[in-house]
């Protein structure tokens, strides 16, 4: 969950799941669906597919590879995560190189070159420091000293341990580091959604695995398009109008959607249908705001 969501967001998703799935084992047996919907709100839901992968390779393996290169070869563990589990749960010398600890080598070593290549020197250089009778409590301190004190805006070098050896400090600029490329823009998608209500309850479908949002629960909705315009369905009337947009962005583009609030009356078929308190729960952020929106 921490990859890429802070720890006060995720700390409440954190003791709900692990209730629910207290071993791998209990994990690895879950339905998809199940997992999804715990994870809703989290974002990036990759994660959680790859989370589920992960258990149940643990599972047919019999037990958790123990090092550092045996971890990334699981699903959805890259070399942050496979050296911080290294560490933390085996006790190997092992780096666990995240965003914060980037920033607190960028400005001890007020790094000026390129992005990439700082990021590789600052992976060695951690490496190369991890002690071998205390990797836990080295990969734990690093990781709190960018949490807690080298914040991104801010930060705390009054009572940094480190503050002496900090070139950025001697600078008078650590806000100034880590120096990264300028982000570009992303791009627009536009696209419609629909919320369709019958007496407690809203129209629903589980979008296909493959895809953002793969395997979700979600709403009803067109083509999402950067240029153009979204197709309506057959079913949609013609005197239907949006009664307002939301916006969404996602790690690589900006979503604006137009919803619509119908009725059942307007579909035709035998469509899926959710109870609306239980769909506020499991639908990912971008349709609970639509839902939210229609009420």
């Amino acid at each position: 969950m921490l990859q890429q969501t802070t720890v006060p967001h995720a700390a409440r998703y954190f003791e709900a799941f692990t209730r629910r799935w207290p071993t791998v084992a209990d994990l690895a047996d879950a339905a998809d669906a199940d997992v999804m919907a715990a994870w809703a709100g989290l974002g990036y839901y990759a994660r959680a597919r790859n989370l589920l992968k992960c258990a149940r390779e643990v599972v047919e393996r019999g037990d958790w590879p123990r090092t550092e290169t045996g971890l990334r070869e699981l699903p959805g563990i890259g070399a942050y995560t496979a050296g911080a589990v290294a560490a933390l749960a085996f006790n190997q010398r092992a780096p666990a190189v995240d965003g914060n600890v980037d920033r607190v080598f960028a400005r001890l070593l007020a790094a000026k070159g390129e992005w990439k290549a700082e990021k590789a020197v600052i992976a060695s250089l951690v490496r190369d420091l991890v002690p071998a009778d205390r990797p836990a409590e080295f990969a734990e301190a690093l990781m709190d000293l960018g949490a807690t004190i080298c914040t991104p805006k801010r930060p705390n070098c009054l009572i940094c341990p480190v503050r002496s050896w900090c070139a950025a400090q001697a600078e008078g600029e650590p806000e100034r580091y880590p120096i990264k490329p300028a982000r570009k823009a992303k791009p627009l998608r536009r696209g419609d959604v629909y919320v369709v209500l019958r007496s407690g309850d809203v129209m629903t479908q589980t979008r296909p695995q493959n895809g953002l949002l793969g395997g979700m629960l979600g709403l009803p909705t067109s083509d999402w398009l950067e240029d153009g315009t979204p197709e309506k369905p057959d079913w949609l009337p013609d005197s239907a109008r949006p009664i307002g947009e939301v916006r969404h962005v996602f790690t690589h583009f900006e979503l604006r959607l137009s919803v619509f609030r119908l009725t059942s009356g307007t579909v035709p078929g035998n469509p899926g249908w959710t109870p609306v308190d239980d769909a506020e729960k499991a639908l990912p952020s971008v349709f609970r705001k639509a839902l939210k929106l229609a009420f």
